[in-house]
């Protein structure tokens, strides 16, 4: 009897050991499982990572090569004004100004320069100053140029030139026409336009404020194709 129930005892300790051992197992499998799932998660993390370190490095490569662009684009207008402003050194201050601005050279001719006054008919002397701007034109070709003829504010009203939209209109056609026409400038670079007296640079109250704004304007800008093209194109991709 006695050996019986020993022998019933260690039964029923191997049984609990043998659940205990099956416990400890499961257990065992779940934290493997949960050890592997964030294993996974890290992995995925780190690759994200990864993934967030190669996208900055491919945006701070497109920004270098933007800002690259951006400066030749700077150097380019730099140049075209030296080689404006020296074509037309023998020409007075009075006369017209050669300055640089938001990215465009701006040659502001007076009208005493080109026109007679209240017409669009160029004078000589308005034809050797563009002779010399078509010079520095037709020796850049990635150069758009746009004319813009100014009045002051004083009205007309001519069989010709009913408004000063249709005189500043007209006299910045005839300098499109003369750079084409006589000097051989491509017209596919120019447009021609008039803003009549809504773009003053003086004051129209003074006959000097006056005369500053009876002006054209050739304003030019080296092509920016290159750098448009950049900009509408996706964020650059990072070696691997």
């Amino acid at each position: 009897m006695a050996l019986n129930a020993h022998v019933n005892s260690l039964e029923d300790s191997v049984s609990w050991l043998h659940n205990r051992l099956g416990a400890m197992g499961n257990a065992n499998t779940n934290a493997n499982n949960e050890l592997n799932r964030t294993s996974d998660a890290l992995s995925r993390s780190n690759s994200e990572l990864n993934m967030t370190k190669e996208q900055v490095a491919a945006q701070r490569a497109r920004m270098a090569q933007l800002q690259g662009f951006i400066d030749q684009q700077q150097k380019a207008v730099a140049d075209l004004k030296k080689k404006v402003s020296d074509a037309l050194i023998g020409f007075n201050n009075d006369e017209l100004s050669v300055t640089m601005k938001d990215g465009r050279v701006y040659i502001s001719m007076q009208e005493a320069l080109l026109f007679p006054s209240g017409s669009a008919a160029v004078n000589p002397r308005g034809k050797e100053a563009l002779a010399k701007v078509a010079s520095v034109l037709n020796t850049n070709s990635d150069i758009n140029i746009d004319i813009e003829g100014h009045t002051d504010n004083k009205p007309i009203h001519t069989t010709q030139f009913p408004d000063n939209w249709a005189l500043s209109t007209a006299r910045a056609t005839s300098i499109a026409h003369v750079l084409i026409d006589e000097y051989s400038v491509t017209p596919v670079k120019l447009t021609a336009s008039g803003r009549s007296s809504y773009v003053p640079l003086g004051s129209n109250d003074t006959p000097e404020g006056r005369a500053q704004n009876r002006r054209t304007e050739i304003i030019l800008e080296p092509k920016l194709d290159e750098l448009f093209q950049m900009l509408n194109n996706p964020v650059i991709t990072a070696a691997k």
